[in-house]
């Protein structure tokens, strides 16, 4: 299918990433997520300490003849993904230590805005099997705007909180590799190498995108972030130079059940919710003038005054800033910790905003 632009949506297009990106419009995508070669250098054959083979990474495709071949190579695809990325976009790539440090440089040598470096911790990694160093548990991301001055980036901060059991996401995930059902295999044996596990791409594409945008991945492989993209109501472009991968992919993808209700698809963000002062409770006569406001253990409390400020025993200003000084806080979400009394119980006056922003929103 294409999109505006003449852009490929939906689709898997089998060549060399770099040729078929350059073939891209400008400012196209709103999300790149990328899982280039790691050039592992692997020499000899991995064994385990019964002499059986490890399956480990020995494709043509991960193999370069140096370091400046592999650097030219990354600061090619570079350049056309940041090309290719709309203003309010974000690129993640992944890799090892192999990689990773060589293309941290090249993306930031090339414009690219670092915003996180993410760690993705393995709930199950594969040992050290000749006991010569550290069990590699786990690879890094970079999240990266297109430039320093890129502000309007997407990331749906509530959305990683709400995730993650209302606390803030941190820039270590614990996840699993890919194993069981999940594992595309032929004839028995596994069909990539480096498969990645839908719950990474899962938390990538949420916390970086909006349904409907465009998310490409020019290191398609079997089709990871296009079976996420699907699921979750954004569209794709994959790239991918291995037919047979390209058709695993498509095969793939083709029996994803997308989310097709709005209202599960979308993304609230508390920042783009209208405003409500807390002076507009009084308004509302919601809170009263002279009201006593308490904390939820009712061991600190504060007196409405007509304006809309508190005043405590020990201070008087805003709901947050009062709320701060009673428990000798450096902060506070004074809707998130005054309640009033209603009926004999305590009702959070975050309760009474919410009200009023639904009246505002419908």
């Amino acid at each position: 299918m294409t999109g505006d632009g003449g852009l490929p949506l939906d689709e898997v297009l089998v060549g060399d990433s770099i040729d078929i990106m350059r073939g891209l419009p400008d400012g196209s995508v709103d999300l790149i997520f990328a899982d280039p070669p790691y050039n592992l250098q692997l020499a000899g054959d991995l064994l385990r300490p019964n002499n059986t083979a490890v399956d480990g990474v020995d494709d043509h495709w991960d193999k370069f003849d140096s370091f400046a071949a592999y650097d030219a190579f990354t600061r090619a695809w570079l350049t056309e993904a940041r090309r290719i990325l709309k203003d309010t976009g974000s690129l993640w790539v992944i890799g090892s230590y192999h990689n990773i440090f060589r293309v941290g440089t090249a993306l930031q040598d090339l414009g690219f805005w670092v915003l996180n470096d993410v760690i993705w911790r393995k709930t199950n990694p594969m040992p050290n099997f000749r006991g010569k160093r550290f069990t590699n548990a786990h690879e890094t991301m970079i999240w990266c705007a297109k430039g320093e001055d890129a502000k309007r980036y997407t990331f749906n901060y509530d959305a990683m909180k709400a995730l993650n059991e209302d606390q803030q996401m941190r820039s270590d995930w614990l996840l699993p590799l890919c194993t069981g059902s999940e594992r595309l295999k032929v004839n028995g044996e596994k069909a990539h190498p480096t498969q990645k596990p839908e719950s990474l791409l899962n938390r990538v594409i949420l916390a970086s995108s909006k349904p409907g945008d465009v998310v490409l991945d020019p290191f398609f492989g079997t089709g990871t972030t296009g079976a996420a993209a699907r699921r979750l109501g954004r569209r794709f472009v994959g790239i991918e130079r291995e037919e047979n991968y390209a058709k695993l992919a498509r095969k793939r993808i083709a029996g994803v059940v997308p989310i097709d209700d709005p209202e599960v698809l979308v993304i609230e963000s508390k920042r783009s919710l209208p405003r409500v002062p807390f002076g507009t409770l009084l308004e509302r006569g919601m809170v009263n003038p002279g009201e006593v406001m308490f904390d939820q253990r009712r061991r600190w409390f504060a007196k409405v005054r007509a304006d809309g400020s508190l005043i405590s025993e020990r201070t008087s200003g805003s709901i947050h800033s009062v709320g701060a000084a009673v428990q000798g806080a450096p902060a506070c979400n004074g809707w998130t910790f005054w309640h009033v009394e209603r009926n004999g119980d305590p009702v959070l006056i975050d309760a009474f905003r919410q009200r009023i922003r639904s009246e505002m929103t419908h």
